[in-house]
């Protein structure tokens, strides 16, 4: 009982140097990244904390929370990676901690310590925990929403399902309508699932329901009226909708797509699914529940905290499996229902787990400094931008050409980079309907229009320099070479 006692603080000590080591060296990266760090930048320095922006026009691209977070932590850090990279890590600590106390309420203190300890130790929940993106967050009140409505459930108290209401309010105003969705679709089929859909009648939907509407409108009712068509096109449409409905990465949009998410991102605990089947019990569990499915045409009945953890991964899988945008931290949600179930079958053994969790902490921490920090600064238009931010003054033209609009050149040079396109391809580019164009807010600028009697920064991705040369006429000079290379062309 004494060493348990410390459990939670093994695992603050441990997450803490996990998701926090090495975030100051990480830059901010393409294609991601960069657009929620300038995004806000743009609203820190504008002192509009309430609008997104970026190049100086209102994009709706995701809600306010999440900017929130970056603004605060630019607010009390300044503006740096390990600014940019604290909301993530924090909300990491929170989601073990509260991962921990949620499992102990539920089984013990052990399995709650090795459940976490596994969740702390997949590849994917280090790298959302160091990222600058909205998805751990999300997972936070996506844990809060189903743990809080679990209890309200069990100990049938009204005060846990407001709890629930006012986290999925939150979750929708970091991430839009799957604050709400994914965990109402979860505690459906777990209803249904109990053959308890009549419990709905007593989880205060209509008092809870308005307290969710309050929450979420103080932010979605004034952007409405603010910003009317264009917040509702964009947001719920382009960047909800349609991305439902139409694939942004068609390339990633197979059937073992999340197959292969739950092999590398769960590693190295995916690799130890060899030893469910070594042991009998489990195997013969596994037979029965699928007999039952198929001779029955019904799920088994099972316990309460079964069924709950199963409804939650089933539906999350399940759910993005149908939609047809596939991206690897779609299903992350269902990371702690794993680590439950895996910390059940791999209670015998804990030299194991223990000896793993330490190499993979290790390992996480070489490949920090090793492998993320370079990589970080490939990914990363900051060396470019640097040579940019010396060499460019205020009448100095800055464009972008070839490869991904780099938006960490105007996130680290202050200048505001133009894309460079030919005049007749610049129309079927720009946002303003219901397509993927709406991500497309940068500035633009035609080749046919670049001026002779002002100096011109151009910063080219060095795989399209030939393309330039061609497309581009005049004398430049090279004034750095690397991955975006800096090309300068004097005034006439």
């Amino acid at each position: 009982m004494k060493k348990e006692r410390f459990y939670p603080w093994i695992l603050l000590v441990l997450g803490a140097v996990l998701m926090f080591a090495g975030n100051q060296a990480l830059l901010v990266t393409d294609p991601v990244e960069s657009n929620y760090a300038e995004t806000a930048l743009e609203m820190f320095r504008s002192g509009d904390w309430f609008s997104p922006r970026i190049y100086g026009h209102y994009w709706y691209d995701k809600p306010i929370f999440y900017y929130w977070e970056l603004l605060l932590s630019f607010r009390l850090f300044g503006v740096t990676s390990f600014a940019a990279r604290f909301g993530s890590a924090l909300f990491g600590l929170l989601g073990i901690e509260l991962s921990y106390f949620f499992v102990k309420r539920l089984y013990s203190a052990k399995r709650a310590m090795m459940a976490s300890l596994l969740l702390l130790t997949c590849t994917e929940y280090f790298y959302i925990g160091k990222a600058i993106i909205t998805d751990m967050t999300l997972f936070v009140f996506i844990e809060m929403t189903l743990m809080a409505f679990y209890l309200g459930y069990t100990q049938k108290k009204s005060h846990w399902y407001y709890a629930a209401y006012t986290a999925a309010a939150i979750g929708t105003l970091v991430k839009g309508p799957i604050g709400l969705g994914l965990p109402g679709l979860i505690i459906l089929f777990f209803l249904w699932w109990r053959r308890d859909i009549k419990a709905l009648t007593h989880m205060k939907l209509v008092s809870g329901g308005l307290l969710y509407l309050i929450l979420t409108g103080l932010w979605y009712g004034p952007m409405t009226v603010l910003h009317g068509h264009d917040f509702l096109l964009n947001f719920f449409g382009v960047h909800n909708f349609l991305r439902a409905t139409v694939s942004e990465h068609p390339r990633q949009n197979v059937w073992y797509y999340y197959l292969l998410i739950f092999i590398l991102g769960w590693a190295p605990w995916s690799f130890t699914l060899p030893l469910l089947g070594s042991r009998r019990e489990w195997a013969l569990k596994i037979r029965s529940f699928c007999r039952h499915v198929a001779c029955q045409k019904k799920l088994p009945e099972v316990d309460v905290r079964t069924a709950f953890f199963a409804s939650w991964a089933f539906v999350t899988v399940f759910i993005f499996e149908l939609v047809q945008t596939k991206y690897m931290t779609y299903t992350f949600p269902y990371m702690l229902p794993l680590a439950v179930f895996f910390s059940s079958f791999l209670a015998p053994h804990e030299r194991l787990v223990k000896g793993l969790a330490g190499g993979a902490l290790t390992v996480y921490l070489i490949l920090t400094y090793t492998v993320a920090v370079p990589q970080c600064r490939k990914a990363s238009a900051y060396d470019a931008a640097q040579a940019v931010k010396a060499l460019a003054g205020n009448d100095t033209t800055v464009v972008a050409y070839g490869g991904r609009y780099p938006v960490s050149l105007t996130y680290y040079s202050g200048h505001m980079a133009k894309r460079l396109k030919w005049k007749n391809e610049i129309p079927e580019l720009l946002p303003g309907s219901l397509d993927w164009n709406a991500k497309n807010m940068m500035p633009f600028a035609s080749i046919e229009s670049l001026s002779e009697d002002k100096e011109i920064i151009a910063v080219v991705r060095s795989g399209d320099m030939q393309d330039f040369e061609t497309d581009i006429d005049g004398t430049w000079e090279c004034v750095h070479d690397g991955m975006w290379m800096v090309m300068r062309k004097a005034a006439r």
